[in-house]
């Protein structure tokens, strides 16, 4: 889709480079605060935290050093909104990493690149270099007295769990991506051990959208529990699959009708770590407090075998388990077992339904979101489809 073309309510109207930056030090930091939490702005890379919390405890934080963290780690499966903003955005993620800075205080910032992405690193760094050039980076940016900050890219090595908080400063710190025990949390304890706000890259692209237009302009699109819009990476089976901005509160059932697709039969929302919802539930909601999602949107057909899906996904949790916890490392294999048997038809209905508690407990017992998030299409797919799985056409005949 072509940038000129790609018109939306908020991320996509216009913005030009520096506006945010200008209005912003015109402010206190207490005023850009308020407006933020006021405006209900909450993180646009799945776990759905509001933003200004993270950020009120950083500027809280009796430190002389800060950190703020673009994270750009985009590794969910059939997710690539983030990239779009990157590499046609990049005025709204670095003015809204500097504002961040302003905020909270920060005097260095990173951007976690994922390592898929080392293609766009020299142009994201010749980006910074016009930035500092005009102003809009490095000492007393646009005249501001002590206002300093840098941003620094370092690319990840294609670890989906590094797209996890404390993962991914692990990495930044030179170490095996594995989550951090919780607390302390990285508000207070982050990179280097100093306070560090970790914001995806759709966050801080929103955020000089409103510092310019305001949060009354801000909360006229979504819902009252989801401000604003959401950027959808639409994929599978449609005619016009792509990146979407649509207001939160849209009906699944809109979205498929606007990318063309016909004969839907599952939805998946989230990613691979998401929940697949059925046909029946279409009317569903894209929103915090109903079908919530990082951004991934996968359609499947009439067409779509949803076992030999499940089994896809599963394999591709126990290849990005960091193996660090117990729930997790094990469980997922227990899973994906689980979708074996059934699809030789060496089951019983008894084991299955052993293997969704299981999937239940992981839930609870996993260390990070990777084990959380892991059972959700397991046990989805198989609540959700099992009349196809267990009886349909072609189906796995258990004991």
């Amino acid at each position: 889709m072509e940038k000129n073309k790609r018109k939306g309510a908020v991320l996509f109207s216009e913005y030009k480079r520096g506006d945010g930056i200008k209005n912003a030090i015109k402010k206190s930091r207490e005023d850009i605060l308020f407006e933020i939490r006021e405006s209900k702005l909450k993180g646009r890379g799945g776990a759905g935290f509001p933003t200004a919390t993270k950020w009120m405890m950083v500027a809280a934080a009796n430190s002389e050093e800060k950190y703020i963290i673009c994270n750009a780690d985009e590794g969910e499966p059939g997710t690539f909104k983030d990239r779009v903003l990157l590499l046609e955005y990049p005025e709204l993620v670095f003015d809204g990493m500097v504002i961040a800075a302003f905020v909270i205080g920060a005097k260095k910032g990173i951007i976690y690149l994922r390592g898929e992405y080392e293609y766009m690193k020299k142009s994201l760094e010749d980006y910074l270099d016009t930035m500092k050039k005009d102003n809009l980076l490095g000492n007393d940016i646009l005249g501001k007295k002590g206002f300093n900050f840098e941003i620094a890219i370092r690319m990840g090595s294609g670890a989906y769990v590094c797209g996890e908080e404390t993962a991914l400063i692990e990495s930044l710190e030179g170490n095996r991506g594995e989550a951090r025990n919780r607390p302390p949390f990285p508000v207070t304890t982050g990179y280097l051990g100093h306070p560090t706000t970790v914001n995806n890259v759709e966050t801080l692209a929103t955020i000089p959208h409103i510092v310019t237009k305001g949060v009354e302009w801000f909360k006229k699109h979504g819902t009252d529990k989801s401000t604003g819009s959401k950027l959808f990476s639409v994929s599978g089976d449609c005619e016009k699959p792509g990146v979407y901005e649509l207001p939160w509160g849209t009906k699944i059932s809109e979205l498929l009708d606007l990318v063309g697709a016909k004969n839907t039969k599952a939805v998946q929302v989230g990613g691979a770590s998401g929940t697949c919802i059925p046909k029946s539930q279409f009317e569903r909601t894209l929103a915090y407090e109903d079908a919530a999602t990082g951004g991934s949107i996968i359609i499947f057909n009439e067409n779509r075998d949803m076992l030999h899906v499940l089994k896809n996904y599963m394999e591709f949790f126990v290849e990005e388990s960091c193996g660090q916890c117990t729930p997790c490392r094990i469980g997922n294999v227990k899973l994906l077992e689980g979708v074996k048997m059934i699809e030789k038809g060496d089951y019983t209905f008894s084991y299955i339904n052993q293997l969704k508690n299981l999937g239940r407990s992981m839930q609870v017992a996993s260390k990070c979101g990777l084990g959380q998030s892991s059972p959700n299409s397991f046990i989805s797919i198989l609540e959700n489809f099992k009349e196809e799985i267990f009886n349909g056409n072609g189906g796995h005949n258990g004991k």
